[in-house]
């Protein structure tokens, strides 16, 4: 059986720098860099250009399986100018390539921010509750989720959208400024394995809180337990 081939977005960033060592044995890897472009290695494919550009992503989901879309500005505090570029125009191309070149899936590097009023208010969350984004950048995410949304029903796409939690290194629980991280966290293992489930899942729309197994969570992650056969391996309380 011939192993899928994989676009990721933004696979210079954080979250893209691990997904590519993590999903390097299970997939062929095709990896999209703008600004900073890293040198491949063997066995990867490396296409360059903006995600705001259609025809530039157009260029590099052509022939893939699946996208994994990591790409965009993380910053909770970045402005409304810049999500409207590289997050909301950023995905709108993403989905209409894939549209345009029969890719079926794509996965989608959402946020918690689209639900934060929620925790701001010690509130529990699942995900159905209505969005509550805490920021341009939460409202940047939830529109990526609606648009996935509508290509699913009117143009057949499978999306996966990914709320991430605080996506950080276990020296970060260990050596945190505060006990949000215990709630918050996602492993870097958790996050390859939420990925590679998001991609082969037989799911045509979902959305789903990106965290470990934290004892303290409150991001409800059982519809990711029970869609997506996510089985986390690790908790933040153990480093607490």
């Amino acid at each position: 059986m011939s192993r899928k081939k994989v676009l990721v977005t933004g696979a210079a960033g954080r979250i893209g720098q691990v997904m590519r060592a993590g999903l390097k044995d299970r997939y062929d890897l095709r990896l999209m860099y703008h600004r900073t472009i890293l040198e491949a290695e063997a066995g990867e494919e490396v296409v360059t250009g903006s995600v705001a550009d259609l025809a530039s992503m157009e260029a590099a989901v052509d022939g893939v399986d699946a996208v994994v879309h990591m790409a965009g500005d993380p910053e909770v505090s970045a402005t409304w100018e810049s999500v409207l570029e590289k997050n909301i125009h950023g995905v709108y191309c993403t989905y209409e390539a894939c549209k345009n070149k029969g890719v079926k899936r794509v996965v989608f590097a959402s946020t918690n921010h689209v639900t934060g009023f929620y925790e701001q208010e010690g509130v529990y969350t699942t995900p159905e509750m209505p969005e509550r984004p805490d920021s341009f950048y939460g409202a940047s995410k939830a529109f990526g989720e609606d648009l996935g949304r509508y290509y699913v029903d009117q143009f057949g796409l499978e999306v996966v959208c990914l709320r991430i939690g605080s996506f950080q290194p276990e020296s970060a629980v260990a050596e945190r400024g505060s006990d949000r991280i215990l709630s918050t966290w996602l492993s870097h293992r958790d996050c390859v394995q939420l990925v590679w489930r998001s991609i082969e899942a037989d799911v045509r729309f979902g959305i789903y809180y990106g965290i470990s197994g934290n004892t303290r969570g409150y991001w409800d992650i059982q519809s990711a337990r029970q869609e997506l056969g996510y089985d986390p391996e690790d908790d933040a309380e153990r480093l607490a």
